[in-house]
């Protein structure tokens, strides 16, 4: 595809209004047609990336496509030329651009998002404000990020509120929908009012049947009155931008990610969905600036206003997710999702088969998504890594508080097969 169709497709083309001048025009209104951003390669091709490499650790920090790093941009030289115009003739209408496109993406209601700048932020945004009745519990797992853990226990050392972690699986390699399911019920107590976990945990690559868990859990809350209903929280981080589904399909309460990730959205992004029912569990930690742009009544704002933390943000980033979710949705959810669990797939099938190499990850990819978590029988994770580091593949190790460590692969929009192909064969290498 020529670079000037996909940028116009994209609405920040040759011709579209010059964002950077006062008043000026919106981002892409609509997304670009179906299969417009082209072939893998030329998907690639809108990543500035160094040069030589074989990029597997896209999930830790994205680089942003061309069209949001021109967006960015766009919106810089705005803010740059005349901060309060530019601000004043178009924070109502980017605002809103940006939740409804991420609406789009999501299967939601714009009045239904509240934006953060990270997972953590989100995390933080809602366990920190958490109602809880006297001997309410929050129960998390020992999978979880250490952010949802100390989310969790901070919010229970400052409310009194008891506080536990479970396991659901053993062995990850070994893990099945239904025994993490059996087990989640079975740890369910009467006081138990949160349920803190992670879609995809990225200290194993197991991707949790989030939608078997709602199910068993409205069998549960079938017999409790509202304010002891059980109520599901998701870090969706590492599935948001690979799975197609909507975010109300899933059977949550809360669904919390940020978009740096896998929907290489700018940095410094996030956002939080909840069912309007389950707002009002929690309550807004950081004052919102939300009144400042949406028209009527502040009180008449919906609850996911009050929960958009006020201040002021990087602008240029925030209005620039918009461009994300528009590229994302330009390619197409289904295809995106077919292409990074084909090629995790064949990652975990063919690391499976070699000799010394341990692949923690489940194959079955209902209980996978992008993550490649595996051990070489002889070599420590991090020297793994360095290993394969030194062969011009970018992986990553799993930080220090999941135990037992892992190397971990994952391969994402900016992989192709050469790619996937070089990190095999440096893994067999390494283990020969």
């Amino acid at each position: 595809m020529k670079r000037r169709q996909f940028l116009v497709g994209a609405g920040l083309g040759l011709g579209a209004a010059p964002l950077f001048a006062c008043g000026a025009g919106p981002l892409a209104s609509k997304p670009p047609t179906a299969g417009a951003a082209g072939s893998w390669g030329e998907i690639k091709d809108q990543f500035d990336l160094a040069p030589g490499l074989s990029h597997f650790a896209g999930f830790f920090l994205a680089s942003h496509p061309r069209v949001v790093r021109e967006a960015i941009e766009a919106h810089r030289r705005g803010l740059d030329a005349n901060a309060y115009l530019y601000i004043e003739e178009n924070v109502a209408r980017l605002e809103m651009g940006v939740r409804q496109a991420a609406a789009e993406y999501l299967g939601a209601s714009a009045d239904d998002l509240a934006m953060t700048d990270s997972t953590t932020m989100g995390l933080g945004v809602v366990y920190g404000g958490l109602k809880l009745g006297p001997g309410q519990e929050i129960l998390s797992t020992t999978h979880d990020h250490i952010v949802t853990t100390l989310a969790c226990s901070q919010r229970a050392e400052r409310t009194g509120a008891p506080f536990r972690q479970v396991r659901l699986y053993d062995d990850p390699a070994q893990a099945s929908a239904g025994a993490i399911v059996d087990r989640l019920v079975r740890e369910l107590r009467p006081e138990t009012r949160i349920i803190a976990v992670t879609w995809v945990h990225s200290g194993t690559g197991v991707k949790l049947p989030i939608r078997a868990m709602a199910d068993a859990l409205a069998k549960a809350n079938a017999s409790r009155a509202d304010g002891d209903r059980a109520i599901l929280c998701v870090d969706g981080v590492h599935g948001f931008g690979i799975e197609d589904v909507a975010v109300g399909d899933l059977g949550c309460d809360f669904f919390i990610a940020g978009c740096h990730k896998w929907l290489f959205g700018p940095r410094g992004t996030g956002l939080v969905w909840a069912r309007p029912s389950a707002w009002p569990v929690t309550a807004p930690t950081i004052p919102s600036m939300d009144p400042l742009w949406r028209t009527g009544r502040p009180e008449a704002m919906p609850p996911a206003a009050f929960m958009t933390p006020g201040g002021f943000h990087s602008f240029e980033h925030r209005w620039a997710l918009e461009a994300a979710f528009r590229f994302s949705l330009g390619i197409g959810k289904a295809r995106i999702a077919a292409r990074v669990h084909e090629l995790n797939l064949h990652l975990r099938q063919e690391l499976s088969r070699m000799r010394r190499v341990a692949v923690a990850t489940p194959l079955a990819e209902e209980l996978s998504a992008g993550i490649v978590c595996f051990s070489v029988d002889g070599v420590p994770p991090p020297e793994v890594v360095a290993r394969l580091h030194e062969r011009k593949i970018v992986a990553s190790v799993t930080p220090p508080f999941y135990d037992p460590p892992y190397a971990r692969l994952a391969a994402g929009l900016y992989t192709v097969e050469s790619d996937v192909e070089a990190a095999l064969a440096a893994v067999r290498a390494i283990a020969a």
